[in-house]
């Protein structure tokens, strides 16, 4: 039987990763620092092919796969390792309190009519593509702040000082009837991937340097299923990244919606 390539691909990054951390690391650290080149280095120790975007080892790390075991077995109770951008090409092992953006299974799902042109869900390529085109046509963001939001850019790529090159999702701009306006950074995710709070923190970042005289509001969003997405409005507070508020959105035909619904919502407002 054929080795799964995604297995194999995983396993590689593990080795590299395990490799670097191993070398640095020393009891009761909590910031390990290396950089972009250090992975070059790893791989030619183990005598391994070096993938040939680098970036994507430690993207993958970070929000697609566990640390490297090695690396889980050094944490203490209530702690984990994380990977945060240290500068250009530069990257560190930071040791933080658990902390997980998980949605509620409990919550109300709101339905909202669905405006999603039928040729968008067709040729949508991946499920975070579609979830931020879903969220665009249906206004959620609009509907969960209760602000005019415009989304401005997709994939926002830039650099940041002490963290290096970080990417947005998506970047909203919005305004409220107080005249006050913000800047929306958007985490979307599929419905297998943890939402992070690495993510958000970067954004987080972001647009304190680009944006600084707007609000920022940063937004995490998750398909739930085809058709029930959760939206989270997070803040950092003494260095952790918590949830400000949380709604579910099911999106249903019009005619889906009866006086029922309706009369739950009123009695919500």
């Amino acid at each position: 039987m054929t080795a799964d390539p995604g297995t194999k691909t995983q396993s590689r990054y593990h080795a590299l990763i395990e490799r670097i951390f191993s070398r640095i690391y020393t009891p009761g650290a909590e910031s390990l620092e290396f950089a972009r080149h250090d992975l070059s280095s790893s791989a030619q120790e183990l005598g391994i092919d070096l993938p040939k975007n680098l970036g994507d080892v430690v993207y993958s790390i970070r929000y697609r796969t566990p640390m490297p075991a090695a690396v889980l077995a050094t944490q203490p109770a209530g702690f984990e390792w994380i990977i945060e951008g240290a500068g250009r090409s530069r990257y560190a092992f930071k040791l933080v309190r658990i902390n997980r953006i998980a949605p509620n299974p409990s919550l109300l799902a709101v339905k909202v009519p669905d405006a999603t042109p039928e040729i968008v869900r067709a040729y949508a390529l991946s499920d975070e593509q579609a979830l931020l085109a879903v969220v665009r046509y249906n206004r959620l963001i609009d509907v969960f702040l209760g602000i005019v939001a415009y989304s401005l850019q997709n994939h926002l790529r830039t650099t940041v000082r002490a963290i290096g090159q970080v990417e947005i999702d998506e970047i909203y701009v919005g305004l409220d009837r107080h005249g006050r306006q913000f800047v929306l950074p958007i985490q979307a995710k599929g419905g297998s991937d943890q939402l992070s709070v690495v993510q958000t923190k970067q954004d987080i970042a972001c647009c304190a340097e680009k944006y600084p005289n707007l609000i920022c509001r940063p937004i995490s969003t998750q398909f739930l299923a085809d058709d029930l997405i959760a939206l989270f409005e997070l803040a950092l507070a003494s260095g952790e990244v918590k949830v400000v508020e949380e709604r579910h959105y099911r999106l249903v035909p019009a005619r889906d919606i009866d006086a029922g619904d309706l009369a739950v919502y009123a009695q919500r407002g």
